[in-house]
């Protein structure tokens, strides 16, 4: 694969941001009131704000809490922590017949991919992804670890990265902003190519953070993909790698056509979180007021409005306090209406939360729930996501178990001969939102079985007992280890019918009358 030049990746980074920064009022309203503490605009990221206290403006925490749900709810649904959130299943590429055997060795991967899974970071990074992809766009990066955790997963800020998109809209290329001390270069990239000046600041300046552009940039014509890190100050690449696939998984909630980033249920309700916001901001202050007072208190001079503090205790001078001889100290009228304030209050919280899909059932915290209510909540969840659903399977769970597989390839851990491609090897979700949905098609089966069954002997000719236990099982998502193969149903078939005809042929025996003694003989006499 060629090598790309210093100045042309630039620029392509350059086109990039600028498309990007396009969505920053967006995006950082979103990120100031309802995920302040994974904010990085506002100069927090540069270190020109201190980030010990990013909600100064903040006077509402509705939005924190049910944006925080919603990731909870997507996790707990799609990718519930230490369970198998899917399996990997032979495509129709894999012949009928070798279609049994194939299963159980790709079950057997299935549990070492998941084993690697479980004791890696991922929990904690999707819980950080979705947080991200609840505003409009995730990112998460996925590279080979060590002997402890052979894969480390790390949710990437949207603020770090810039995307530029391929020719179907899927996401090829990523450039992403990196801190870094000196002193962590040959630690981090361990090929690295340190110029004079690299090594100067390594020796005398080993803390001074320098910063860092990472591009992976896909080959159109090999499939490859290209991996540099530039020293974005004096334009010096470090690192030349070629990837046999991206370490990126991107995905977008919801985007519109032409657009590169996605939208997320944030942007949505941003109107109504800024709005609360506001109106909690003010009935706050009105509170205030109406605890501590603000008086009026006469005086010979003239009122001047350039003096005047409005705040509570505070006290006006005014000329008079009503009529020649009026009160010294006299409190000031309070204005507005606290409960058109409450009013306005309950209905934008009601609208967030209707957005985040935090209002449809009893709250999650609740001391007693039935099996029903717990799968009712995961079907409303599923039919509340619609087409983001599909995009979540298809940008976020095959990107990461194709990328998780690779790596485990490439260490050793498995020799995967086939392809994870649909049709060699085919992904199926078996979370609580896919087998939520596949409730209803085992359901239908096992009613039109029960209708059948009333039909007499002629209406059950109509089922195919063995495919219809293969079609449960598998939508139910039963290992098929824990199955019986078609061959071996024949066979316990036919012992069975063996054994039946041996105990027919045994009662119809013990059935027959004894045969009468024959009279003895002469000789026997």
């Amino acid at each position: 694969m060629a090598k790309l030049p210093v100045n042309q990746i630039m620029q392509r980074y350059s086109s990039a941001k600028a498309k990007k920064d396009n969505w920053q009022s967006v995006y950082e309203d979103c990120y100031r009131y309802a995920l302040p503490n994974r904010n990085l605009y506002e100069g927090y990221y540069e270190g020109g704000v201190s980030g010990q206290n990013k909600m100064p403006d903040v006077f509402d925490s509705t939005a924190i809490d049910s944006t925080q749900k919603f990731a909870n709810r997507i996790q707990s649904g799609l990718f519930p922590p230490q369970t198998n959130w899917c399996k990997l299943e032979p495509g129709n590429d894999i012949p009928e017949e070798a279609q049994q055997d194939v299963t159980k060795v790709l079950e057997m991967y299935s549990e070492k991919m998941f084993s690697v899974i479980r004791n890696s970071n991922f929990d904690l990074a999707m819980g950080e992804f979705l947080l991200d992809l609840c505003v409009g766009t995730g990112v998460m990066l996925i590279q080979p670890g060590d002997e402890t955790m052979p894969i480390r997963f790390t949710a990437i800020p949207m603020y770090l990265v810039c995307l530029e998109e391929g020719n179907h809209g899927q996401v090829e290329n990523v450039y992403r902003k990196i801190k870094c001390r000196p002193e962590q270069l040959m630690n981090m990239y361990p090929d690295a190519k340190l110029n004079a000046a690299l090594q100067d600041m390594i020796k005398n300046k080993p803390i001074t953070e320098i910063d860092l552009l990472e591009a992976t940039i896909k080959d159109l014509e090999t499939g490859y993909y290209y991996y540099c890190v530039i020293w974005e100050k004096e334009k010096y690449k470090l690192v030349d790698r070629q990837l046999n696939s991206s370490p990126w998984v991107v995905s977008r909630y919801m985007k519109a056509a032409g657009e590169v980033y996605g939208r997320g249920p944030l942007t949505v309700a941003i109107p109504d979180i800024k709005t609360l916001n506001k109106v909690k901001e003010l009935l706050l202050k009105n509170a205030s007021l109406a605890i501590a007072g603000v008086y009026t208190a006469a005086d010979d001079g003239v009122l001047n409005p350039n003096t005047m503090v409005l705040k509570p205790g505070a006290i006006i001078p005014v000329a008079r306090n009503g009529g020649p001889q009026g009160e010294s100290l006299r409190p000031l009228q309070r204005s507005g209406d606290p409960q058109l304030s409450q009013i306005v209050i309950d209905q934008l919280v009601m609208s967030i939360k209707k957005i985040l899909l935090d209002e449809s059932l009893p709250r999650d915290d609740m001391s007693a729930r039935s099996a029903t209510e717990i799968q009712q909540r995961i079907q409303e969840l599923a039919q509340n996501l619609g087409s983001a659903f599909g995009r979540l399977i298809t940008e976020v769970m095959t990107p990461i178990i194709q990328r998780t597989l690779t790596i485990m390839d490439q260490q050793g851990l498995i020799e995967l001969p086939l392809k994870v491609n649909g049709l060699e090897v085919k992904i199926t979700p078996v979370s609580p939102i896919a087998m939520s949905q596949n409730t209803g098609d085992v359901n239908n089966v096992v009613q039109f079985a029960q209708i059948v069954a009333q039909l007499g002997p002629e209406g059950a000719t109509a089922l195919k007992i063995g495919e219809i236990t293969d079609y449960i099982a598998e939508k139910l998502g039963v290992p098929a280890a824990l199955r019986n193969t078609p061959q071996e149903r024949a066979m316990i078939i036919q012992q069975t019918q063996m054994m039946a005809e041996q105990q027919m042929q045994a009662e119809q025996q013990m059935q027959q009358p004894p045969m009468p003694e024959e009279p003895p003989t002469e000789e026997e006499v």
